[in-house]
């Protein structure tokens, strides 16, 4: 009998976890490309990048703030403030997630997320320069 009560918190501890990746955050929204030029996005937000430091240094646009998601939790108020607006990088639609929920925790209101990996779009960074100088 205790074996199956067990194994029957264990498949809704599982099932808890898999429903809260894909549960949507609250005041995460995410955005193409031209985000990173400011389209559809406050003039004065932050962008985060969650990734490793080695996918990072491998590939990152300019004027981003890396943090990876682990260290998150711990360090996000030496570069952001709960007011500012953050547009979070990454190449996974989960990390994202999970980086919104550290922060709305932490106050934030106004989240974006990237749609898309971090180094493809680096050819719409490239396009909406020439279109946008001050990008």
């Amino acid at each position: 009998m205790l074996v199956i009560a067990g194994g029957i918190l264990s498949a809704a501890a599982v099932c808890g976890y898999l429903l809260r990746l894909v549960w949507p955050v609250s005041g995460l929204t995410f955005v193409e490309a031209g985000a990173l030029c400011g389209f559809g996005v406050p003039p004065q937000t932050k962008k985060l990048d969650v990734r490793d430091a080695f996918d990072y240094e491998e590939c990152h646009l300019d004027g981003t703030i890396n943090i990876s998601l682990g260290r998150l939790p711990f360090v996000w108020s030496k570069e952001l403030s709960p007011g500012d607006p953050v547009l979070i990088l990454t190449d996974n639609r989960y990390a994202a997630m999970k980086a919104a929920r550290i922060l709305r925790r932490r106050g934030f209101q106004q989240l974006y997320a990237l749609r898309g990996e971090v180094c493809r779009v680096r050819a719409a960074m490239n396009l909406c320069m020439e279109k946008k100088p001050a990008c």
